[in-house]
């Protein structure tokens, strides 16, 4: 099955490359492209891509509101917004998750690395760096009297905060030895619970909390 995609930036030239890239395997098929932000959010709700691939600074509206427009789209769930920019910024990092981003790239990152990426946030994974997360969320994250934790399990927190810290469900499957199904019902329950979209939004209520 192929992938839809939604491209967002302001240059032409970045755009044709970025779909040469994706386009290559035919697993990945280009929708649509977006000069700017406003019509990034107004192609995705026409189109209705799996991902959208969206750069941070263009005209008219900039990709981190744009994404947050996207995210917060009422009905089923929306397409996953995967930021790709030229900019290795925390600020930048981190307004991207707080607006609801699945993930977050350079554009110098290798093609058959971009294609992966997009297959897992199309997958509806997150994906992160551990170390680059937790370096921006602990710098830009506040812990505060929070709630949202209080609803899970002693099993569920010990798994939601071994996804803060970065693991993978095969990696808490072999650190908790639970099977796999088990981790990925617990990791289900875990974003029923908190109203999450992805694994993202879970790393940050678990900061939030204090707990990571």
């Amino acid at each position: 099955m192929s992938h839809r995609v939604l491209l967002a930036d302001d240059q032409a030239a970045v755009r044709s490359g970025l779909r040469a890239l994706l386009e290559l395997r035919g697993d990945i098929v280009v929708v649509g492209e977006a000069r700017h932000g406003a019509e990034a959010v107004e192609l995705a709700g026409h189109l209705r891509p799996d991902v959208v691939l969206m750069d941070v600074r263009m005209p008219t509206m900039d990709g981190i509101t744009a994404t947050a427009a996207i995210t917060s789209a009422p009905g089923e769930a929306g397409p996953r917004v995967l930021v790709l920019t030229t900019f290795d910024l925390d600020e930048y990092v981190f307004a991207a998750l707080a607006a609801g981003a699945s993930g977050f790239l350079l554009k110098n990152t290798p093609p058959a690395e971009l294609r992966r990426a997009v297959a897992v946030v199309a997958d509806g994974q997150a994906l992160l760096d551990p170390a680059v997360t937790r370096r921006v969320i602990e710098r830009h994250v506040q812990p505060r009297t929070t709630t949202e934790l209080r609803g899970l399990t002693a099993r569920e927190l010990e798994v939601a905060r071994l996804i803060a810290a970065g693991l993978t469900n095969e990696e808490i499957s072999q650190r908790l030895v639970l099977s796999g199904w088990t981790v990925k019902t617990h990791v289900r329950h875990i974003l029923a619970k908190l109203g999450a979209r992805d694994r993202v939004q879970v790393v940050i209520a678990v900061y939030e909390a204090g707990l990571a």
